[in-house]
């Protein structure tokens, strides 16, 4: 009679385990199985074991969570009155409520880009485009320069901009749905070029000359002044968090879905979740618009802050700062986007007013720039604030 190892045991001392012992994993070769310990902590490195530490939590204290670090950032325009931090968060050399209203249509840009690259694995160089979309079309239709001379009031053009930027999306990602890696970066690249050289030489975008008097967002204090006006951006920082706000929890509803979950298997192996009978097409298409919509949102912002809007404002190295802050804060993570989003705003714009050898280092902003992207790949290249199955992804291969 063969003996039976109880309930619980190591099979190979028949020792019984204590539950705080870590599991045992199975390692087969040609001489059978053999049982070994994981290794405490397990092999996950410690940023994403903090967040499945948090993900454990009760759900009342993690909207506790986050709602405190909301509030935080609903606060901080006043983050100067802060003693000893404060002064050395602020920005000089920009007014800080513009500085955050920069970081938050940048934050929207990361987000919907990281839709296209992080999820759904698709290389876009010419994200810009869809900002300019976005921010072209409210121009067109609320200015009084526009040949058009509609002079819609602002919320009025938001949803016209915003199906703009899904169509845009579609007409982008149609002919493209064949393309992987570079022919794909090298496509998008020509999207976003075609829309630089059309606002250029347009009669109708009117070039160097742009669309001016582009009208604000609706809205008046108590005292009839209105609340959107040059004189503080701080209410525009208020309308693009709340933006993001939306926009999190809508993309993250996305990627628990079997939307995201198809998104998964395309970034992973196209040819296999085509096989596995993933429609491709639609959900690459989907991804292209949902995106492009996030980016357009991004460019209906700036219209409405900036007033004004000419050719010269939309270059490639837009694009190129947005998927740096994606790669940066972690390919596929929202938290990450959001970090990265914020960076590439910030940090540009806290160099202004500071000297370095006399001169102002906002002129060595990429080279600053470029020296941490290099630093933080270097030691941290899943991002800062990588996704957890991606870095579970890239351990797995690693350990292959």
């Amino acid at each position: 009679m063969t003996p039976t190892t109880p309930s619980g045991a190591d099979p190979s001392t028949g020792e019984r385990l204590s539950t705080q012992d870590p599991p045992l994993l199975v390692e087969r070769s040609g001489e059978g199985e053999t049982p070994r310990r994981e290794p405490e902590g397990g092999s996950s490195p410690r940023g994403p074991r903090r967040r499945r530490e948090l993900a454990d939590l009760p759900p009342v204290v993690r909207y506790a969570i986050c709602a405190g670090i909301l509030g935080a950032a609903y606060l901080l325009p006043w983050v100067g009155r802060v003693p000893v931090i404060g002064p050395q968060i602020q920005t000089q050399g920009i007014d800080w409520p513009s500085a955050l209203f920069n970081m938050s249509y940048f934050v929207l840009l990361a987000l919907g880009l990281n839709v296209v690259v992080g999820f759904a694995g698709l290389l876009d160089l010419g994200y810009v485009g869809f900002f300019a979309v976005g921010a072209y079309t409210v121009a067109v239709l609320a200015s009084p320069d526009s040949d058009l001379d509609q002079r819609w009031p602002w919320l009025a053009c938001v949803p016209v901009a915003i199906g703009v930027c899904l169509f845009s999306g579609l007409l982008l990602g149609w002919p493209t749905l064949r393309l992987r890696g570079d022919y794909l970066a090298i496509v998008t690249l020509g999207f976003a070029e075609i829309i630089r050289v059309f606002a250029d030489s347009s009669s109708l975008l009117r070039g160097d000359r742009g669309l001016g008097s582009i009208p604000h967002p609706p809205g008046n204090w108590s005292d009839g002044s209105p609340i959107f006006s040059v004189r503080d951006a701080t209410p525009y920082y208020w309308l693009g968090l709340t933006l993001i706000v939306l926009m999190v929890l809508a993309v993250r509803n996305l990627k628990a879905s079997r939307v995201g979950r198809s998104w998964l298997a395309i970034r992973e192996d196209e040819e296999a979740a085509e096989l596995m009978g993933v429609r491709t097409v639609r959900f690459k298409l989907w991804a292209f618009a949902i995106g492009a919509a996030i980016g357009g949102f991004g460019g209906v912002l700036f219209a409405g802050e900036q007033g004004f809007l000419n050719s010269a404002t939309f270059q490639l190295m837009f694009s190129v700062l947005v998927l740096a802050g994606v790669v940066m804060g972690g390919s596929g993570s929202i938290p990450g986007a959001i970090l990265g989003g914020a960076l590439i705003s910030y940090i540009p714009d806290r160099l202004r007013g500071v000297q370095i050898a006399g001169t102002d280092a906002f002129e060595y902003r990429f080279l600053i720039f470029g020296l941490m992207i290099i630093i933080i790949m270097i030691f941290r290249p899943q991002g800062l604030l990588p996704d957890r199955r991606r870095v579970a992804t890239t351990q797995d291969q690693e350990e292959r």
